[in-house]
C-alpha cells in the first residue's frame, strides 16, 4: 500500500441527502489519527437534488489550502460520475455504488475501482427510504475507511459521542459502519495506493468554522444585541450568536435573557436596528454579505457621519447580484472601504483563519467604540463556513472593554460646555454620553445631517468642511488601533515581494514554500486592515517586483493600495483568482513563476 503524504479525498453527492455529516464524521476521524485535515464543502444554492462535493484534503506537512486533483474518489451521484471520475488522477483510486453496474464508457485502466452494492444493501436491510439514504452515506464511510487503513474503532467512538445517550441511533449507525466496513475488506485484496498512518501532528490546535469562531469573538467582546437577515453565507453566524447567548448571556439570578437577537424584515432595517442599540449603549452587530451590504449603504453613511459605532461581519461569496451565493470570493472591498454616497471611509479587518476571525471580531467592538463608527470584518465562505485547524481562541476572564470617549456622570458635571463634535483632543475623535448618563445634562445630540461642532443644524460651508475633514483625521488615526501586517523578509535582497490578505493566507504560505524549492525566494507581507499603515507603503516602495494576491477580477485591494497610498503601480502585478473556488497554491506558484520566466527573457 502506497503512501502519500499529501492527497485529496473527493465526494460526489447529492445535496439534501445527509451525506455532509457522514463526511464530516470521516473527516474528523482522520484528525483523531493526529494528522492534519482540511474539508470544503462545494454545494449549490437550492434546497436539495442537485450535486454537491465535498473535499478533504490531508496533509502531513500540515498545508490547510486547497488542491488540485483527486486521489480518492467516493462516486455516489450517478449525474455526476462522468465528470467526477475524469478528475481523478492516474493512480488513483475509486469507491462507487454498484447496484447499478458502471458503465463501460466511465471505466478507466488507470486506476483502482472498488464497486460495493451499498444501495442493495440499505434495500435488504432498511424499509424507510429515509433511512436507505441516510445509512447508505455511514456505510460508503465505513468501506471508505478500510482502504484507506484507518482502524473502525475511532469512527465507533465518534459515532458514540455524536448521539450520547441515544442508544438505538448509536446502535444503528454502528451497525451501518460495520456493514460498509467488512463488505470493503472481504471484497477487496488490491489495496487503495493511499494509506492513511497514525500522526502526532494536531497538537493544541482546534477545529472550528470561521463564522462560529467570530460569533464566540462577539460574545466575548461583550455584544449584547444583534440584528440580522439570513443570507448565504453569514446565517450561521448569527445562529451560532443565538446559541452562545442562550447559554451564557443569562441572568444569574432571574435566568432573564439578557441580549436581543433580531431578525429583521430586510438588512437595511438589520444595521438600523444595530445602530439604534450602539446609539443606546449596547455593543451590537450584524452580519450579512454582498447583497446585505449593497442594502445598507445609506444607514452605513450615516453611522458614519454621524459618528455611531457598529459592527458589521460580511462573509463574502460571489458577485455581482446574485451571483454564486453558495462559492467564495474576496470582492466586497471596494463597496465596504467606501460604503454610502459622498466621502466616506470605512475600517475594514482582514482575518486569515476561525483563531483570527475570534480575535478580529472581539478587536472589531473596542475599535468601533474607540472610533465612534461602524466596523467591518471581511471574512468570505471559504473561512465563514469551512471548519479549520487552527490555534485555540485566546478567552480571558477579565478582559477590559475599550469603550472609547465616553463621558461619565461626574466628567459631565465638571464640564463647562460639551460639544459633541469638539476635536478636543486633535486625533478626529470627539467625546460622546450614553443617553440617561445624567438626569438634566446628559442629553445625546447626534446629527446625520450637517452641523456645527455642537451638533446644531448648519448648513454652513465652513462647518461642513471641518466636519469632514475632523472624520479625514480619525480615519488616519484609526491606524493606531487596527492590527499591524504581518510581514516576512526571506530574501536579503528586496528584489521581489508579495501581498495577500484573507483567505488566501493559506495557499500562499504552501505556495512560498513551493517557489523557494524551485530557487525562487519572495518577501511578503500579509495585509490584516484598512486603513494601511506606513509600514505596508514601505514594503511595497522598496521592492523592485510586487506581487498581489487576491480573489476577485478588479483587483480591489490593489487598487485601494494604490488609492489610499498614492502608489505608482509600476512594480504591482496582480494574481487574481475569482471562479468562486479557493485560490491554491499551484495557482499562485505558476502565475508568478510565469511572470518572472516572462521578464528574464
Amino acid at each position: 500500500m502506497g503512501l502519500i503524504n499529501d492527497f485529496v479525498i473527493k465526494f460526489a453527492n447529492v445535496n439534501g441527502s445527509g451525506s455532509a455529516s457522514a463526511n464530516s464524521l470521516f473527516t474528523k476521524a482522520i484528525l483523531r489519527m493526529g494528522i492534519p485535515a482540511t474539508p470544503r464543502n462545494i454545494f449549490p444554492s437550492n434546497i436539495q437534488g442537485l450535486p454537491t462535493w465535498y473535499e478533504v484534503r490531508v496533509s502531513t506537512e500540515g498545508w490547510l489550502g486547497r488542491k488540485e486533483g483527486i486521489d480518492f474518489l467516493v462516486a455516489m451521484n450517478p449525474e455526476t460520475i462522468e465528470q467526477d471520475i475524469s478528475e481523478l488522477k492516474a493512480g488513483g483510486n475509486l469507491l462507487y455504488d454498484s447496484t447499478k453496474s458502471l458503465p463501460v464508457k466511465y471505466r478507466r485502466e488507470d486506476i483502482n475501482s472498488y464497486g460495493l452494492p451499498f444501495m442493495s444493501l440499505c434495500n435488504e436491510k432498511y424499509d424507510d427510504p429515509r433511512q436507505r439514504q441516510l445509512f447508505k452515506n455511514i456505510m460508503y464511510i465505513g468501506s471508505l475507511s478500510a482502504l484507506v487503513g484507518m482502524k473502525k474503532e475511532i469512527l465507533v467512538r465518534l459515532i458514540t459521542e455524536l448521539y450520547g445517550d441515544k442508544k438505538p441511533l448509536i446502535e444503528s449507525n454502528l451497525e451501518a459502519l460495520s456493514t460498509g466496513f467488512e463488505a470493503a475488506e472481504s471484497n477487496f485484496t488490491t489495496p487503495s495506493t493511499i494509506s492513511i498512518p497514525a500522526g502526532n501532528k494536531i497538537g493544541e490546535k482546534i477545529f472550528i468554522e470561521g463564522n462560529e469562531a467570530a460569533a464566540l469573538g462577539a460574545l466575548y467582546a461583550g455584544a449584547t444585541v444583534a440584528a440580522w437577515y439570513p443570507i448565504t453565507p453569514s446565517s450561521s453566524l448569527a445562529e451560532a450568536f443565538e446559541r452562545y447567548c442562550k447559554k451564557y448571556r443569562k441572568d444569574p439570578k432571574t435566568k432573564k435573557d439578557r441580549y436581543a437577537i433580531l431578525q429583521a424584515e430586510d438588512e437595511l432595517a438589520s444595521i438600523g436596528m444595530v445602530l439604534g442599540a450602539s446609539w443606546n449603549g449596547a455593543r451590537a452587530f450584524t452580519c450579512t454579505s454582498g447583497p446585505g451590504i449593497s442594502l445598507m449603504q445609506e444607514f452605513l453613511g450615516f453611522g458614519y457621519f454621524a459618528e455611531i459605532p457598529a459592527v458589521v461581519f460580511n462573509v463574502q461569496r460571489g458577485g455581482p447580484s446574485t451571483g454564486m451565493p453558495t462559492r467564495t470570493q474576496q470582492s466586497d472591498l471596494l463597496s465596504c472601504a467606501y460604503a454610502s454616497h459622498g466621502d466616506t471611509k470605512h475600517v475594514m479587518l482582514f482575518p486569515e483563519d476561525p483563531k483570527e476571525s475570534f480575535d478580529m471580531s472581539a478587536l472589531a467592538f473596542d475599535i468601533a467604540d474607540r472610533l465612534q463608527t461602524p466596523v467591518f470584518v471581511m471574512l468570505d465562505l471559504d473561512i465563514g463556513m469551512n471548519e479549520r485547524l487552527c490555534e485555540p481562541l485566546a478567552w480571558h476572564d477579565k478582559r477590559c472593554y475599550d469603550r472609547g470617549k465616553v463621558l461619565t456622570d461626574d466628567a459631565i458635571q465638571d464640564l463647562e460646555t460639551f460639544g459633541r463634535y469638539l476635536d478636543i483632543d486633535r486625533d478626529g475623535i470627539s467625546y460622546r454620553t450614553y443617553p440617561g448618563t445624567h438626569t438634566n445634562l446628559g442629553s445625546y445630540f447626534t446629527r446625520g445631517t450637517t452641523k456645527d461642532q455642537y451638533a446644531n443644524y448648519s448648513e454652513s460651508p465652513q462647518d461642513y468642511t471641518e466636519n469632514m475633514e475632523r472624520l479625514t483625521k480619525k480615519h488616519q488615526t484609526a491606524v493606531r488601533f487596527v492590527p499591524t501586517p504581518v510581514v516576512r523578509y526571506q530574501h536579503g535582497q528586496r528584489e521581489i515581494g508579495a501581498v495577500y490578505f484573507g483567505s488566501t493566507s493559506p495557499a500562499m504560505k504552501e505556495a512560498l514554500a513551493l517557489l523557494s524549492a524551485e530557487n525562487f525566494t519572495l518577501n511578503d507581507l500579509r495585509i490584516r486592515s484598512y486603513p494601511f499603515s506606513q509600514e505596508i507603503q514601505e514594503f511595497i516602495e522598496s521592492h523592485r517586483i510586487i506581487f498581489i494576491i487576491e480573489q476577485n477580477r478588479d483587483h480591489q485591494i490593489r487598487t485601494l493600495l494604490v488609492n489610499e497610498l498614492n502608489l505608482s503601480q509600476n512594480n504591482l502585478v496582480s494574481v487574481l483568482h475569482y471562479d468562486g473556488t479557493p485560490i491554491t497554491a499551484q495557482i499562485i506558484k505558476e502565475k508568478i513563476m510565469a511572470h518572472l520566466k516572462e521578464q528574464a527573457t
